[in-house]
């Protein structure tokens, strides 16, 4: 009897947690990067997800595993040789290295606190390898869940014109912070 009760129980919480699990489009979900020199001067592109699944039904244990395809990396703000150059560059060791750090990770850990369909919410995202906690909002629609979050690369090893890795880089310095805008169409 008790074997029958321990399946019964198993089987609601597994049917529970399928449920409530949000499904997506992976082809039409993208991340769109930003990037900014200190002079104000931007590079934008965007990146595509090899896997995604979310449910915030239990605020105690929220899931979220998000997994980005690193070498779907793109400059959309240039064409021609110079997207090539730059694409090419940001996928080298100087940035992301790519070809050793072919995906990219955002696990949600928490969520810190819920308005409706807007969530604030602490993830460790990975990065080359290298694992920080960082803290975003994400808002969820009937159709889709979008969210934005900045990172620090420089947390992530990335040290190519950074003032927290070189000194006197005067207009040729990156800014640290890439903000992240991340759209997921639902199934």
């Amino acid at each position: 009897m008790k074997t029958k009760n321990l399946v019964s129980i198993l089987l609601i919480v597994v049917t529970t947690t399928a449920f409530s699990q949000i499904k997506f489009d992976l082809e039409k979900g993208n991340v769109k990067w930003t990037g900014k020199k200190i002079t104000n001067q931007a590079h934008s592109g965007s990146l595509k997800f090899s896997s995604a699944s979310l449910s915030l039904e239990n605020s105690n244990k929220p899931f979220g595993v998000f997994t980005v395809d690193m070498t779907s990396l793109t400059s959309d703000d240039l064409t021609g040789e110079w997207k090539q150059k730059l694409e090419g560059h940001l996928k080298s060791d100087d940035f992301f290295y790519v070809e050793k750090h072919p995906e990219a990770t955002l696990v949600i850990k928490k969520v810190n606190s819920q308005n409706k369909n807007s969530y604030e919410l602490t993830g460790v995202l990975t990065i080359k390898g290298i694992t920080q906690t960082v803290d975003f909002n994400l808002i969820v629609y009937n159709d889709r869940i979008e969210s934005k979050l900045t990172f620090d690369r420089s947390k992530h090893d990335i040290q190519f014109a950074s003032g927290s890795f070189f000194e006197n880089l005067g207009d040729t310095l990156i800014l640290d912070e890439i903000t992240l805008d991340i759209t997921l169409q639902k199934i």
